[in-house]
């Protein structure tokens, strides 16, 4: 079944469908990954799990002695309502696949059984993994990787749906696909409250907290390099409810983006200094926490090399889409590339308005042409995995 097209096609939009009607947020997947179980076992691939919470995996074995690659599919949902007029719309309040994952779910699916139905031409083993909370902080790859979903792998590989692509186009970029995506949060402190008639009586925490903020802002370009993408953005800024109270304390928080490891370091690092320096200047109490993020997607260029191929011999030259810029926004799949070379791919599913909506929003919608193709051409490159499976030594 899984080997015809039409066949094959069929199963992947049901499946799409039957997980956005129901979305899961990260780390409560627990009917999705039931779901994705009595799927696969359905056609008689043997799953294991749960990893880390709610994930899977398998394991499909080929006729050759070659390595393991492997193929990694994220499964949850955003805390969003579902806004769009459609059969398959969220049944569930204030949750929706507005990124995509159920697509990823899909083709992950659909990659398991083309191999599963071609293991005479898999060279060694593949490895098909279904991650949750890609969304969420803590995320999910890091639990994966410490659960061992990494152990044997040469290669690993994944997509994303991309909105602005046409359907049949696929975005490839060698080195930084996306940023780091980091949160930060600073406290401004001082003891009790103070008069706005008389700021110089004790710590104006609003100033200095507003003081920090344009300190902030002159990181990005001043002390890394212009020509490297860097974004921090200040999102929150809290105070005092009251026009003349200088409240005991002030808070700040927002993201840093970057696609090095070295200025995402050198930034925080800035920052730091900053806190310090103003604390100490004004006598005021700063605390300064990070939560991290993912690192920055950091594509193989010969895994990068092998898609392209792939992709050539399937749909020719006009599918392959170059991208020239770094995406600033975060993917837990970063986490993987530390430990293993692979690639990042972008899928085009964009065919007319309603699938034009950008990730995230509330009527975020795809053309579903693409799963089955997209399923077949991620198999075939982990059937022909070339040069892009020599190990990696883990960066950390």
């Amino acid at each position: 079944m899984a080997g015809d097209t039409q066949s094959l096609a069929q199963i992947l939009v049901g499946v799409r469908r039957h997980l956005h009607k129901h979305p899961e947020v990260g780390m409560n997947e627990h009917d999705t990954a039931r779901f994705i179980r009595e799927t696969l076992e359905g056609f008689g691939l043997d799953v294991h799990g749960p990893v880390a919470g709610t994930g899977l995996y398998v394991d499909i074995e080929g006729k050759g002695t070659g390595g393991m690659v492997g193929y990694r599919a994220d499964i949850d949902a955003l805390p969003t309502q579902d806004q769009k007029r459609v059969p398959y719309r969220s049944q569930t309040p204030d949750v929706a696949h507005l990124c995509g994952h159920d697509a990823h779910t899909a083709i992950g699916i659909g990659v398991a059984l083309v191999l599963q139905a071609n293991r005479a031409d898999l060279p060694g083993r593949a490895r098909v993994f279904f991650q949750p909370n890609e969304e969420g902080l803590p995320s999910g790859a890091p639990l994966m990787i410490r659960a061992g979903i990494l152990e044997g792998l040469d290669a690993v590989y994944a997509v994303h749906v991309d909105p602005t692509l046409d359907v049949g186009r696929y975005g490839l970029i060698k080195g930084p696909a996306t940023a780091s995506s980091d949160r930060f949060e600073v406290k401004v402190r001082q003891e009790g409250t103070g008069h706005s008639a008389r700021p110089h009586e004790g710590v104006d925490t609003v100033w200095i907290a507003s003081q920090l903020m344009d300190q902030f802002y002159q990181a990005a370009g001043r002390v890394t390099d212009a020509r490297d993408a860097c974004v921090l953005t200040v999102t929150m800024l809290d105070g005092s409810e009251a026009h003349n109270v200088i409240p005991e304390q002030a808070s700040l928080g927002g993201t840093l983006r970057t696609v090095s490891t070295d200025d995402r370091e050198t930034v925080r690092s800035y920052m730091r200094q900053a806190v310090e320096r103003l604390a100490d200047l004004h006598g005021a109490h700063i605390e300064l926490n990070f939560e991290d993020g993912s690192p920055p997607v950091i594509n193989d260029a010969a895994a990068i090399d092998n898609v392209e191929a792939t992709i050539r011999d399937a749909f020719g030259d006009q599918a392959i889409h170059h991208i020239e810029r770094s995406s600033m926004g975060g993917e837990d799949f970063a986490h993987y590339l530390e430990h293993v070379p692979g690639a990042f791919i972008r899928v085009g599913t964009a065919s007319g308005p309603e699938t034009s909506y950008p990730l995230h929003h509330h009527r975020f919608d795809i053309d579903e042409t693409p799963l089955a193709p997209t399923a077949r051409l991620m198999a075939r490159t982990l059937m022909n995995p070339g040069r892009a499976t020599r190990r990696r030594s883990p960066s950390r």
